[in-house]
């Protein structure tokens, strides 16, 4: 039977959630992973980043796709018996998401469903059907954005749905609080990854402005956000709770 620790991490095969999964296994902590629509990519995850004392296993999800949640935990349930002779979850980091990049005024009732399904429903319909299986004690962190606290062209309705998860965090974290789990919200600035077409990492203009905003003189990398991440589940934070955590490099200050 195996002793370590294991995370949930959703859209864990790219990106942010690929490089917290990368800093969880380093570390001994298995995790389970997502991913949406590219199962080549998945796979590749699990090859590079599964270690000897801790794996990473990856399941399809749709984040969308609500109705699937109980089919989902229960997915989630028999790996950590079969694979890892465990009955419980010790994290759970709500990753998954995409961007639909427009004015607030131009936006369709379609994206704004969109938007709304990605980022604040399904994280928050697949908490309440994974809860059964986090170990009292455990860790909850949802990834939010920096843009609900600055504007950003063309973030508006993206920048709303995760200014609502960050709210939710709040109430998650004082009515968990009878179980011991601790709920914070982590918010990455600009990340140069492939987020958003890559349009931080690919456009030079763009990564160069939002550098010049940014303290330390740089856009964010994955790893940036992924070590943050690895460090709030750490013992050493058991007593950060109900936070809204911002991993920006001092981004538009």
């Amino acid at each position: 039977m195996s002793t370590s620790k294991i995370a949930l991490v959703t859209g864990a095969n790219r990106g942010i959630g690929y490089s917290i999964a990368k800093h969880l296994t380093a570390v001994g902590i298995s995790v389970i992973g997502t991913w949406h629509a590219n199962e080549g990519e998945a796979k590749a995850a699990e090859a590079v980043l599964s270690q000897e004392d801790a794996k990473l296993h990856m399941l399809q999800l749709d984040i969308a796709n609500h109705a699937s949640f109980t089919d989902f935990a229960g997915q989630v349930k028999a790996l950590l018996a079969n694979e890892f002779g465990q009955r419980e979850l010790n994290y759970v980091v709500q990753n998954a998401g995409n961007i639909i990049h427009t004015r607030f005024d131009a936006a369709t009732s379609e994206q704004l469903d969109n938007q709304y399904n990605i980022h604040f429903k399904g994280p928050y319909l697949l908490t309440v059907a994974l809860l059964p299986l986090i170990r009292d004690g455990g860790r909850i962190l949802n990834i939010t954005s920096a843009a609900t606290r600055f504007y950003l062209p063309d973030h508006g309705p993206y920048a709303a749905m995760k200014a609502a998860t960050e709210v939710i965090s709040l109430y998650m974290a004082k009515e968990l609080g009878e179980r011991g789990i601790t709920v914070n919200a982590v918010a990455p600035g600009a990340v140069a990854s492939d987020f958003g077409g890559g349009l931080v990492r690919d456009d030079a203009g763009i990564n160069r402005s939002l550098a010049e905003i940014t303290p330390l003189g740089r856009v964010g990398q994955p790893d940036d956000i992924g070590s943050a991440v690895r460090a709030l589940l750490s013992d050493d934070m058991r007593w950060v709770n109900g936070q809204r955590i911002e991993v920006t490099g001092g981004q538009s200050l």
